[in-house]
């Protein structure tokens, strides 16, 4: 073999080598682009705990609602689970980390240590929880200013009780219940400070029977107007104002006028679809930072809906200071919650 045709031969081999290299190449470059579109083409899946049934009509029937929206507008994979323990909790959050989801919320409070525990081990996967105030790198909370339109909801009770006695029924006192009655209270006695103010608790947000035996004992106690804040155990309050005919009902976190429309003079609403709608569409588009996120009267997510079928009922003169009052707290000139969440009567 001559020296010339070695070193044709290793030119062959050389641009064969080269040739490779490019193919090699081009091969990484097309599965790094075919990874990165099925990493964008990945589905948005987001999941909801919820404490209660979602058949409440309240508090939890309207996260679930809030879950819908986010699958119709945005195109999500859902999930839901009713849990009822901190051990449920705990499990789930951690079963829909291991699974992928983007965006799990946990709709109460009381599931603020769960995330805190879980988040660490799936910081790929947003834990965000309702009326919640904790916040991770992977956790966030949302803070209805429910107070805005519970004051709303006492200065409605002054105008329509004739007793000068008003009644509120919780589920269990979580902080924002509490804070939730005493806005109620407060409110009340903007109107008329001689009001009384009776408040129980059921002990569960699941036992209509047991609500019902609250309300009928706070009717008992001359009370005329009953704001419940007990999600399913609240069905149990319309049904004593409806049997009794004695009592007004005021609604909460859904609205509830349509479940006993004749003694129920109007619902503290949060709209958990538009909340819901909120964090979720930053959160797809990567631009959701954990935070606090609060929202109240001026974000269009909590107010006081009137029941259309007893409004006529409701004096001029209510009507008016709510609407006053609405206005204030919606331009700011009225503030009810100060920087760390607490109810800061005016």
């Amino acid at each position: 073999m001559s020296a010339t045709s070695t070193r044709l031969d290793w030119s062959r081999v050389a641009a064969t080598a080269a040739l490779t290299a490019l193919l090699a190449c081009d091969g990484r470059g097309s599965k790094s682009a075919t990874t990165d579109s099925a990493t964008s083409s990945r589905p948005f899946r987001v999941a909801l705990l919820t404490p209660g049934p979602i058949s409440d009509r309240s508090w939890n029937g309207g996260a679930y609602d809030g879950l819908l929206a986010i699958r119709d507008s945005l195109g999500a994979q859902i999930s839901h689970v009713q849990t009822k323990t901190p051990a449920e909790f705990e499990e789930n959050f951690r079963q829909y980390g291991a699974q992928g989801y983007d965006l799990v919320i946990g709709h109460g409070f009381e599931f603020q240590d769960a995330a805190v525990r879980v988040a660490p081990e799936f910081p790929k996967t947003l834990y965000v929880t309702t009326s919640g105030n904790t916040v991770r790198p992977n956790v966030a909370g949302i803070q209805f200013a429910f107070e805005e339109a519970s004051y709303l909801a006492g200065i409605l009770a002054a105008g329509m009780t004739k007793s000068a006695a008003i009644g509120a029924i919780g589920g269990t006192e979580l902080p924002p219940v509490k804070r939730s009655f005493e806005a109620y209270g407060a409110g009340a006695r903007s109107v008329n400070p001689r009001i009384g103010v009776v408040v129980s608790y059921v002990g569960n947000w699941d036992d209509v029977s047991a609500g019902k035996e609250q309300a009928l004992a706070q009717i008992g106690r001359r009370t005329d107007v009953i704001f419940q804040n007990a999600d399913a155990a609240g069905l149990g309050v319309f049904q004593a104002a409806r049997e009794t005919r004695s009592v007004y009902v005021i609604g909460a976190n859904a609205d509830q006028n349509a479940v006993a429309p004749e003694v129920t003079l109007g619902s503290v609403v949060i709209d958990l679809r538009h909340a819901f709608l909120l964090v979720a569409r930053d959160v797809k588009e990567r631009r959701f930072t954990p935070r606090v996120v609060a929202l109240g009267i001026r974000e269009n997510v909590v107010r006081l809906v009137m029941n259309p079928t007893l409004e006529a009922r409701i004096p001029a003169t209510t009507r008016s200071v709510i609407d006053s009052v609405q206005k204030r707290l919606f331009d700011g000139s009225l503030k009810l919650v100060d920087s760390t969440g607490a109810f800061v009567s005016p």
